[in-house]
Formats: C-alpha cells, sequence, structure tokens
C-alpha cells in the first residue's frame, strides 16, 4: 500500500461517517416531519415565531410598546402602524409583540408550577402506601370535580389580584389534571413486565424508577404539557381581562384586551389584535401538544 493510500483511507472513513451522520440527520428530520403533518408544521412555526417575540421582541418590533404620541391616538391600521394605535397613541403592533414575553411567560410559569405540584401528587399517590393514595385521589377528585377557571378565580379572590397570584391560582388549578394523568401513567409502568423483571434481577427501587418509571412517565406529560401552555395563556389573559390579572399600561394581552372591550364599535383593532395573538397561540401550542401526545411512547 502506498503512502498516499494510507493517509487517504482514514480521510474517506470520517467522510463516510460524516455522510451518515447527516443522512441519519435528515431521515430523522423527515420523519418528524412526517409525524407532525402539515398542520403540525405550521403550528411549530407559530410556536418559534412567538418564542422569536418572546425573546428577542425589538428584531421584530423595534419600537417602544409604551411610548406615547397623544396627536396619534386611535389611528386605524395603516401602513405606518399596521395594527394602528390606541387610546394614548402607542403602536398596537408593538405592543403585541413586545407583550408576547409576558402572556407566554405567565402561562409556562403557570404550567411549571401544576406540574411541579401535579408531579409530586400524582407520584405520591402512585407510588406511595394506600392510605396516601386514598387521601391524594379524593383531594385531587374534589379540585378536579370544579372548572380549572372557577377553581383560578376561586384562588384568586383568596390570594389578591395581581400577576403573581393569577399565575399562582392558574398553576394550582391545573394541577389536578396532571396529578391524574401522572397517577394512572406512573401505575402503569411500575405494573409492567419489565419494572417487574427488573426488581427481579436485584435492581433497587430507586434505581428502577430512575430508569423505567420516570423516563416513561415524563414524557407524556410533557407533551400534555404543551396543550397545557395554551390553556393557561388564555387562563391568565381571562383573568386579566377580568382586571384580576396584569393591568394597563402592560402590553400582556390580556390587559390589551381590557384597555380595548370599551371601544369595540369605534376602535375594532384594539381588541382583534390581542385577541388574534391570544387564539393563534393557544391554538398553535393545542396542536402541537396533541400531535406530541400521539407520538409520546405508550
Amino acid at each position: 500500500m502506498t503512502p498516499d493510500l494510507a493517509v487517504d483511507r482514514p480521510r474517506r472513513a470520517a467522510a463516510g461517517e460524516g455522510g451518515a451522520r447527516a443522512g441519519a440527520a435528515r431521515a430523522g428530520a423527515a420523519r418528524w416531519l412526517r409525524t407532525l403533518g402539515p398542520g403540525g408544521v405550521v403550528s411549530a412555526a407559530v410556536v418559534v415565531l412567538v418564542l422569536l417575540a418572546t425573546l428577542w421582541p425589538a428584531l421584530l418590533a423595534p419600537g417602544d410598546p409604551t411610548a406615547v404620541a397623544p396627536a396619534r391616538a386611535y389611528t386605524a391600521p395603516n401602513p405606518g402602524a399596521v395594527l394602528g394605535t390606541d387610546a394614548s397613541g402607542r403602536d398596537v403592533y408593538t405592543r403585541v409583540v413586545h407583550g408576547a414575553g409576558q402572556s407566554l411567560g405567565v402561562g409556562a410559569a403557570a404550567t411549571a408550577i401544576g406540574l411541579v405540584l401535579g408531579v409530586v401528587l400524582g407520584f405520591g399517590a402512585a407510588l406511595g402506601p394506600r392510605w396516601l393514595d386514598a387521601v391524594l385521589g379524593r383531594v385531587v377528585e374534589v379540585l378536579f370535580a370544579l372548572p380549572s377557571l372557577v377553581l383560578a378565580l376561586l384562588l384568586v379572590a383568596v390570594l389578591g389580584a395581581g400577576v403573581g397570584p393569577s399565575v399562582i391560582a392558574v398553576g394550582l388549578a391545573t394541577a389536578p389534571g396532571y396529578a391524574r394523568i401522572l397517577r394512572a401513567r406512573a401505575q402503569a409502568v411500575v405494573q409492567s413486565p419489565y419494572v417487574r423483571a427488573a426488581r427481579l434481577e436485584g435492581v433497587s427501587a430507586p434505581a428502577a424508577f430512575a430508569r423505567h418509571v420516570l423516563p416513561n412517565t415524563v414524557w407524556p406529560l410533557i407533551a400534555v404539557a404543551t396543550l397545557g401552555v395554551g390553556q393557561a395563556i388564555v387562563w391568565v389573559s381571562a383573568l386579566s381581562y377580568l382586571g384580576l390579572g396584569a393591568l394597563p399600561p402592560s402590553p400582556e394581552w390580556g390587559a390589551m384586551l381590557n384597555a380595548g372591550r370599551l371601544h369595540l364599535t369605534t376602535a375594532w383593532w384594539l381588541t382583534v389584535a390581542p385577541g388574534l395573538a391570544i387564539t393563534v397561540t393557544a391554538a398553535a401550542l393545542t396542536f402541537l401538544g396533541r400531535r406530541l401526545s400521539a407520538v409520546a411512547p405508550a
């Protein structure tokens, strides 16, 4: 073998491995696109756009969402202000873009609170003693019997109005649903043949939990939580619309709805713009969550 061939062989092998990895990545991306379908791809694009508005709002709307210009008050949508202006002359498009961070942030925070509490209640009921399962089961059933938004309103009445209390209230109101899903899933995994086989082989309970129970219960819950973020955005926005969450001049979408509700006939864009933002974002998250739930491990 010539020296050139000996040197070239590792290069060809490395190039072949790189091509195989690239092909595997392309195949994986194509598989995900087929799984999501056209609607899932559009929903994912909407979610990415909302995330972009959340992380870098100045990239999409470089203006100041709180800058007032009384001379431009109630300007209808036009090329200079694509979504019009509000009562103080603030650009509605800029406020909707900058409000994405608050609306998505409070929705994600409320979902995180519900998830953490749901995980504690669900695992406690599924893996704890029978008496704990009975007690937690009754508590979850009582809370689950109340509509989540009604329960959130009751909690806001106790905790007080404001962004923080509304996030906590929505998080606590969504926890029973996550707990019920996790309890059923964890009990099914614990009784599965592979977990029983691992225990018979001498695997300790904590190790079996970490290797088998946790991975097979958390992914379905994360997929459901994607649905929960969209619902939480709607509920937190509803509380803000009722004056129990964020208040004007905050660009949070529910607060914008609250500010524009008195001008439906004269300045319709004040409610249509944030209303569409809430609807499209919640619908995209819900559809994406359903697609993720469909591919979650059984």
